[in-house]
């Protein structure tokens, strides 16, 4: 299911809400995104924890691979949280193998595998990527 978009009734990414200021850390964004959650939302649970884990690669990834964070947007609509993340780099992610001498490169994978959906546009001035993410 990736690449489309998880529902036709979902908010545009243009319509979440702008964080600022933006994010200083995975950690930092994690908080904003768990603060979103819908009450009575089952911390522990496998879906959350998915998300939570997506939304620190993306945010991870910006920081340490795109020149840092320079747009985060989360809402919830329904069961689905939306994130969008841009950073300053126009180069897209790829997948890579980790070697002994570079390891790593289990991040992005993880992400599209986890996500519903997930979208990324190179523009003037870097990269978004979009994802959408089931909580329950």
């Amino acid at each position: 299911m990736n690449g489309a978009r998880a529902s036709d009734d979902a908010p545009a990414p243009d319509q979440l809400p702008a964080s600022d200021p933006l994010p200083v850390s995975a950690a930092d964004a994690r908080a904003r995104v768990r603060a979103l959650l819908p009450a009575g939302s089952d911390l522990d649970g496998v879906s959350v924890a998915d998300a939570l884990l997506v939304t620190s690669e993306l945010v991870s990834n910006a920081i340490r691979h795109g020149g840092g964070v320079t747009g985060f947007r989360a809402g919830v609509a329904g069961s689905l949280l939306h994130l969008s993340v841009t950073d300053a780099s126009p180069l897209l992610p790829v997948s890579r193998t980790g070697t002994v001498e570079r390891p790593g490169g289990y991040g992005w994978p993880l992400v599209q595998r986890l996500a519903a959906s997930v979208e990324c546009r190179a523009h003037d001035g870097g990269k978004t990527i979009e994802a959408v993410l089931y909580l329950g």
